[in-house]
């Protein structure tokens, strides 16, 4: 004989991955005394890269909602409370309980349920097929969970700063200067003062946003004048992912010393081979673009140019050469720029990337993407010729060191020796932007005329190959 009895638990914002701390609100599809089954959506919520559904851990009621939309929360916070049956049957025929951690798989596992929204939530598109985040966190309690933010630490007298020693390690250094934070004004509370990441992100939070280190003074713009003097006005607030490219371009600007050279190239024969070959991918399910092409060939290109595919350790001096090629590609979506990243270009044909490139697109669009599809680049390509630009200034996706960009082809009269005579061909604009602390402009030039030169030969990079 069994027994049942009632097992509230609530359900936490699991971490939601590297260098995200945070999630808004969108939409909740559940109300207090819903039944609710394992996996069933409970919530929508936007991070700075995607836009995801919370899956429920555990099957059994809802007895409180901790949230509302357009709350901020963070890893760890209560979602929701769920009044479990928990069974006192014999362990020979017990259920084991569902795992309460989750696996990079199952965090891009896909959902096709389509929750309904209740009437007192904003009305929204429901989108299906959606990668839910990782599965929640579940935590057992008898009572609503207050949440006590730590105690912010006396702070130090600004004379203290420049003399007292630091303890924390090189990759704690380099998080606290790429969120912006001095090291020195933190206070660690490991052994003997120790800083570790946990510390910072306290002082972050705790503390007044501070501008990232930069060698030079920075000048503040200061206040905004009253625009209401000069006419009628609307302020719109910045979306999550609006506020995300703010602070990495930011960031990216602060740090990196940009260099951009500008190049043409003549893409005649490279889009006599496209057409020839476009019915080919269409049959495969993609679309053969010149980035789907200029993809192998940059990949190509950096294999020629190891250091070009690379991350700098500033704290460190040191130069992270990365053996793999992951190439971030910037895709215009309704809710802004997004970068997915497509894997192990240099291991895939022509035919393969337009057909991954083709489906990556659709999807980033769509809200589509998970997080581990953001995750990895290692140079980035950006392409404005659909909107008719030509050479433009790319920035740089930290912590990338290049990025290139490809613009409009136009076709221009261009004289042939051997024909003695003006022929028309097809000329491509390439801007390409790198990190002067990494390669001089000697080295960029050597990089952008391979490119160029491959260009102007396509077979040499066989379909294939």
């Amino acid at each position: 004989m069994t027994t049942t009895a009632s097992d509230a638990s609530a359900v936490l914002l699991p971490d939601l991955g590297e260098d995200i701390e945070e999630a808004d609100v969108l939409q909740i599809y559940v109300r207090v005394g819903d039944l609710i089954a394992i996996e069933q959506p409970l919530i929508e919520i936007e991070t700075e890269k995607a836009t995801l559904d919370l899956p429920s851990p555990v099957a059994g009621t809802v007895s409180a909602i901790h949230v509302r939309p357009g709350d901020t929360i963070r890893p760890g916070d209560p979602v929701l409370s769920i009044e479990r049956v928990v069974s006192a049957a014999p362990v020979d025929s017990a259920i084991p309980e569902p795992e309460q951690t989750s696996t990079p798989a199952q965090a891009q596992r896909v959902v096709t349920q389509q929750p309904p929204t209740p009437p007192d939530t904003p009305t929204a598109e429901i989108r299906e097929q959606r990668s839910p985040g990782p599965a929640p966190l579940v935590a057992e309690q008898s009572a609503p969970i207050p949440h006590v933010p730590l105690a912010a630490p006396p702070p130090l007298a600004e004379g203290d700063l420049e003399s007292r020693p630091v303890f924390a390690s090189p990759s704690v250094r380099r998080f606290a200067r790429e969120i912006g934070v001095d090291i020195r004004s933190v206070s660690g509370r490991g052994p003997a003062g120790r800083i570790d990441i946990e510390d910072v992100k306290r002082h972050s939070r705790e503390a007044p946003i501070q501008a990232p280190a930069t060698n030079h003074t920075a000048v503040s713009p200061g206040p905004l004048p009253d625009f209401t003097e000069f006419g009628a006005v609307e302020r719109v607030s910045m979306s999550r992912l609006r506020r995300t490219i703010k602070r990495n371009m930011t960031l990216s600007w602060h740090e990196v010393p940009h260099v951009t050279l500008f190049h043409t190239a003549d893409v005649t024969e490279l889009e006599q081979v496209r057409r020839d070959y476009r019915g080919r991918a269409e049959e495969a399910g993609g679309r053969l673009t010149i980035t789907a092409i200029l993809l192998k060939i940059t990949a190509a290109a950096l294999k020629a140019h190891p250091h070009v595919n690379s991350s700098i350790d500033a704290e460190n001096d040191e130069l992270v050469l990365k053996r793999y090629v992951h190439l971030g590609v910037a895709v215009d979506t309704p809710r802004g720029l997004v970068v997915p990243v497509i894997r192990d270009v240099d291991q895939k044909n022509i035919i393969q990337l337009s057909v991954e490139l083709t489906d990556v697109s659709e999807r980033a669009r769509a809200g589509e993407l998970g997080l581990q599809d953001f995750r990895g680049s290692s140079f980035t390509v950006t392409n404005l010729g659909g909107l008719g630009t030509g050479h433009f200034t790319p920035i740089i996706h930290h912590p990338n060191t290049a990025i290139l960009g490809i613009g409009r082809a136009e076709r221009r009269p261009v004289w042939s020796e051997p024909l003695g005579n003006w022929q028309p061909r097809s000329i491509l604009p390439l801007s390409f932007t790198f990190d002067h602390r990494v390669m001089d402009g000697a080295d960029g030039a050597r990089f952008m005329t391979w490119i160029a030169d491959v260009i102007r030969q396509p077979l040499v990079l066989a379909l294939g190959s």
